[in-house]
């Protein structure tokens, strides 16, 4: 980076700083879609302040499967990406 002349330095954390961002506000959307279907499928009793024994099972076994869901697209993805890294461009 000391190559980079003052404004490119600039240009470059600027890059990184809005690349983070989007990296942070994907991953707030998806923990908030975890939130909003687990909630949704689980918490039914508002009698109580509480979640009773069958909502926190069954709030534990939908985070589960929505973060091996989420490990397995992400597998598919980099073995998908790997694939196309490997394949001659086309015309070729």
């Amino acid at each position: 980076m000391d190559s980079l002349t003052a404004s490119e330095q600039r240009e470059l954390q600027s890059r990184m700083e809005r690349k983070q961002m989007k990296e942070f506000m994907g991953t707030s959307q998806m923990f908030s879609n975890l939130v909003t279907h687990c909630f949704d499928s689980c918490v039914d009793d508002f009698t109580t302040k509480s979640l009773v024994q069958r909502e926190t099972g069954c709030v534990s076994r939908c985070v589960k499967k929505f973060m091996a869901g989420s490990e397995r697209i992400g597998t598919r993805f980099q073995e998908q990406q790997a694939q196309m890294m490997n394949q001659p461009p086309p015309g070729r």
